[in-house]
């Protein structure tokens, strides 16, 4: 039908009945009454913004701390591989020295490996129940190429640092892909948002810019390879436009869930295989570091009588400068453990303020994140919120003295048509009445989104 046909057709609507009641609102009135409806849109809208910069603040003075806690992490890192490099050089000092007791601590050695193997292989199968074969023949070959003298130095204790710096570095890389991910989206909605009021020069007169525009402290950033992403992290980075209330939600549970299982690597000590009480995430790690590192197995010489004879031999305690080199790699590998504690503690950091801050953002955007959606919608002369019918309902017969119930049809920025109730006792020349009829409107838009 053509414009005028459609004209006809509203009037005609507003003039007859309606499921046994009539117009309330007269066709001059209804601009009115969109007009007030609108007024209080506006105001929501301009709310939602006012929230939007509040997550924009949030996120800034997150990423102040964020960066300040990678510049130790940098520090710590330093430091730690300092001490590392030190008790390498201390080892192959001693190293060097080893042929003092070659004949006795080689039949000692023979003794040893057997019995170290078993150790190993029966403490894997206890605790990690699968590929005790596969770890029995890592070992035996790990031995076979091995000294004695790794038993005498701790040698695995420096392999454990080295061990240990890798999952901190995985674990540092997964924390920044989703503090990354936060600064996009949080970005994302500030955008969309300024976007839509920045003809109000009452709150946009100045240019906000971006967060990189307006935060960007000149901090080292860890650099990633392009194609390392978390599984976890892939959805977020093929499908950006998540709808709003969906958008930080997954990145919150992802913290929470590496943070549970971090949790037992980062209380697990640099030494011994049987933390009390017993802790799965604990022991799995343990397992996995026996997979991937056979010295591991190393710790358990003290259950092994040949095992301990290599470390009271007395020829090597005599030899001269002997225990001084001895003592300078203890001190070194001490200094170095106490680095990737200290390293571990500022993980510890960053995984609470990514799980902290996701957990606000997260209900700052289900409160105020909607509006981001208006980003592209151009409002129209009479406003965001258009009426078009205001009927009576039909007298409720169970209470025929109550005033009937008010049915108004609405359009809310370019969703479908909304019928909605108000109660009979508002008038609908009374203010509170479009306020009743906005603020309904604007919670099933919400809803709509959410779902």
């Amino acid at each position: 039908p053509g414009a005028g046909t459609m004209a006809l057709l509203v009037l005609l609507s507003l003039l007859l009945p309606w499921e046994g009641g009539q117009a309330l609102v007269p066709p001059s009135e209804l601009k009115q009454l969109s007009a007030a409806g609108s007024k209080y849109i506006d105001t929501e809208v301009e709310n939602a913004i006012n929230g939007v910069k509040q997550m924009k603040s949030l996120m800034e003075r997150t990423s102040k701390d964020h960066q300040a806690i990678l510049h130790s992490l940098e520090e710590t890192q330093r430091r730690k591989e300092e001490a590392v490099q030190l008790a390498r050089e201390k080892e192959q000092e001693l190293a060097a020295r080893q042929d003092v007791c070659n004949d006795t601590v080689l039949a000692l050695w023979e003794e040893c490996k057997p019995c170290l193997k078993r150790s190993c292989v029966r403490f894997y199968s206890r605790t990690c129940h699968s590929g005790s074969g596969l770890v029995g023949r890592q070992l035996e070959e790990f031995l076979n190429h091995s000294s004695p003298f790794s038993i005498w130095v701790d040698g695995e204790r420096l392999d454990r640092l080295l061990e240990q710096d890798r999952h901190q570095e995985e674990r540092l890389e997964e924390l920044e892909e989703g503090f990354s991910l936060l600064e996009d989206g949080v970005d994302e909605i500030f955008q969309d948002s300024t976007q839509l009021y920045a003809h109000l020069p009452s709150f946009f007169r100045g240019p906000f810019g971006t967060f990189r525009e307006v935060f960007h402290p000149p901090a080292r950033r860890v650099p990633f390879p392009q194609q390392r992403f978390s599984r976890e992290l892939q959805p977020f980075l093929q499908h950006p436009r998540l709808s709003f209330p969906q958008l930080f939600q997954p990145l919150f549970q992802l913290a929470q869930r590496m943070q549970d299982e971090a949790q037992g690597g980062w209380d697990q000590p640099l030494g011994g295989f049987f933390p009390e009480p017993r802790n799965f995430s604990q022991e799995r790690m343990v397992c996995r570091e026996i997979r991937r590192n056979s010295a591991g197995c190393l710790r358990l010489r003290d259950q092994c009588h040949k095992c301990r004879d290599i470390l009271a031999l007395e020829c090597w305690q005599a030899e001269a400068g002997q225990g001084e080199l001895r003592e300078q790699l203890e001190d070194a590998l001490r200094l170095a453990e106490r680095f990737s504690r200290r390293y571990d503690e500022l993980l510890r950091s960053l995984q609470a303020e990514m799980l902290n801050t996701t957990g606000l953002l997260d209900q700052l955007n289900r409160q105020f994140g909607w509006v981001s959606r208006l980003a592209n919608l151009t409002q129209g002369s009479d406003g965001y919120l258009q009426v078009t019918t205001v009927f009576s309902k039909a007298p409720n017969l169970g209470e025929p003295s109550a005033p009937p119930d008010t049915q108004v049809t609405v359009q809310l920025f370019d969703s479908e048509p909304l019928s909605l109730r108000v109660p009979g006792n508002i008038p609908w020349d009374d203010p509170r009445f479009m306020e009743l009829v906005a603020e309904q409107a604007l919670q099933h838009y919400k809803q709509n989104l959410i779902e």
